[in-house]
């Protein structure tokens, strides 16, 4: 799935904070053990809370009774609460004026607030949970609550901490849920704990319906963190990706297809989208990564046009450059640079990355920031990669760059530019200064690399040419093009190589062997591979090598300029 493509050690989990803020702590000692003494005795058990209706209305008067468990009597307000043993199978509830009883059966899912309906139905009948009223919800701070004693908050807030710090989130989740709609600015470590809590719970859901369920939960937690402690950019990066993380799940039993699919993935664009324009360069990583990769399949689905597609790997890779410049974390400025690789590679096999579509989107852009080098320099990489060296807006970014910045970048941009034209002179002119600012060892490596290609192609200056590969491949052994080079120098300078007829054609062991360096790598690997067919056609006969007394496999050195040794192959 869409998700599962994503580098797992890149999407990093919100750190917990689990310490509670420097007010909680001045609980006094006599209540902290009062509360502690009640925490430890109900570790085994689950809470199960609620209310009993009677025709809509809170029901007074009733019996509430779990198998194994407690019992309580409901007031007026209709509520209950009890403990319930792990092996308890259902709830009673009885009408004390009639004796008339009715039972709700558990599983061991059954955790949070039950609400029953001993006749009619529950007033929240369409699914929703009971909304706290108005009158009942408090906008307090912890500090002001501890304060002022509120009792109801300081139990319930003690009792669902503990539950948490014990990984119980099942047990935890009833006294979270009551403090999340009745004190929801009590304190941030509501939604921090909520996040582990509701991941705990769609992981360990049973069917696709609870993970939905919850996933649904914990998507109004990001909301209400956003309503009452603000940070909308980064909580919605956070809510962005949870939701395509569990939607997009594999262990879903049922995976999401077609329209269901589509809108899905566009309602996480929009959140991780409005994130990236609200925090840009404080971003969170791993958000710039998901918003790519979202943008790419929505183009695929024919979702989103491919000029936001453009757009928006712009603007993640404008972020990411501030970030890779800006920041003195280095784990950061390394993980921001694996991050940009990807979205490179996303960008180039998006299918929205041609030449009319990036020219239509840098043109103006370029008229507005002709004086921002930064920009020049990114923008001309994203044109070279779709290939619209030719157009007139390289031309004339790559003469602005040079203008403002003389830099090694700046040279290797003109020498295309000449070499375009067929202007040798002035292409090998700025070739060699790029060579002699370059300090980046790939970079060099592909500046040594056209300069051969240069030198092979247009002057079959075939020696210099090998001298420029061989050079690249020092400093890049992976640069799989400057093997081919030298495959293609060797195959080339055969038929004007001295010798015997055996001589020449060994030749071609040569440059099969470079073109089998080559194949190794995935970007060269088809050409190479079709080009060591093609070559070895021209390999010495047996007949001819027998005369010279060379056996299979025996080492053999090609003499002259080419001084290089191979091995015997008929």
């Amino acid at each position: 799935m869409i998700y599962g493509l994503l580098k797992e050690d890149l999407i990093k989990k919100q750190k917990q904070n689990t310490i509670i803020m420097k007010g909680l702590i001045r609980i006094t000692f006599l209540f902290a053990l009062i509360v502690l003494a009640g925490v430890y005795a109900a570790m085994a058990q689950r809470v199960i809370k609620g209310t009993v209706y009677i025709d809509g209305e809170p029901a007074a008067g009733v019996t509430v009774e779990s198998q194994r468990g407690s019992s309580m009597m409901t007031s007026f307000d209709g509520k209950y609460e009890v403990t319930v043993e792990p092996k308890s199978k259902y709830i009673k509830f009885t009408l004390m004026a009639t004796g008339e009883s009715k039972r709700f059966d558990l599983d061991e899912n059954s955790i949070g607030e039950i609400d029953f309906a001993f006749t009619g139905s529950l007033p929240n009948a369409g699914g929703h949970e009971t909304e706290v009223a108005s009158g009942d919800l408090v906008l307090k701070t912890a500090e002001e609550l501890l304060s002022e004693q509120d009792k109801d908050f300081m139990t319930e807030y003690s009792l669902y901490n503990e539950f948490y710090k014990q990984g119980d989130y099942a047990s935890a989740l009833p006294h979270w849920k009551h403090i999340f709609k009745k004190y929801p600015k009590s304190t941030s470590n509501i939604y921090i704990h909520g996040a582990r809590i509701f991941e705990y719970l769609i992981e360990n859901a049973k069917t696709d319906a609870e993970k939905d369920k919850y996933l649904d939960e914990f998507i109004k937690g990001y909301d209400q963190r956003i309503k009452y402690f603000g940070g909308e950019g980064f909580v919605n990066g956070r809510k962005g990706t949870t939701w395509l993380k569990y939607k997009l799940d594999e262990n879903r039993t049922n995976q999401i297809e077609g329209d269901e699919l589509k809108e899905v993935m566009l309602k996480g664009y929009e959140w991780l989208n409005l994130s990236v324009d609200a925090e840009k360069a404080e971003t969170e990583l791993p958000v710039f990564l998901l918003l790519m990769q979202t943008t790419r399949s929505l183009f695929k689905l024919n979702a989103l046009p491919k000029e936001t597609v453009v757009k928006n790997y712009d603007k993640c890779n404008t972020y990411l450059n501030e970030i890779i410049a800006k920041s003195t974390d280095k784990q950061k400025t390394d993980d921001a640079k694996e991050i940009q690789n990807y979205i490179e590679g996303l960008f180039s096999t998006s299918g929205a990355a041609d030449c009319e579509a990036l020219v239509n989107i840098f043109t103006p852009q370029f008229e507005e920031k002709s004086s921002d080098i930064e920009f020049i320099k990114s923008m001309l990489r994203r044109l070279r990669m779709a290939k619209c060296d030719d157009s007139e807006l390289v031309e004339k970014a790559t003469i602005q760059l040079y203008e403002l910045e003389p830099s090694a970048e700046a040279a290797f941009n003109m020498a295309r530019g000449y070499l375009k034209k067929d202007d040798l002179e002035n292409a090998k002119k700025f070739y060699e200064q790029a060579i002699s600012q370059e300090t980046d060892p790939k970079l060099l490596a592909s500046y040594y690399y056209e300069r051969g290609l240069l030198l092979y192609v247009k002057e079959s200056s075939y020696q210099e040419a090998r001298e420029m590969a061989r050079k690249a491949i020092s400093l890049d052994p992976e640069l799989c093009d400057a093997y081919m080079l030298i495959g293609n120098i060797y195959a080339s300078a055969s038929s004007s190589f001295s010798g015997t007829n055996l001589e020449k054609s060994a030749v071609f062991w040569v440059a099969v062997d470079y073109y089998n360096k080559a194949r190794k790598y995935s970007d060269c690997a088809a050409d190479a591979a079709s080009k060591a067919s093609d070559y070895r056609k021209y390999f010495p006969n047996k007949e001819d090598g027998f005369m010279e007394g060379l056996k299979e496999g025996q080492s053999y050195k090609v003499e002259g300029w080419i001084n290089e040794t191979t091995t015997v192959r008929y």
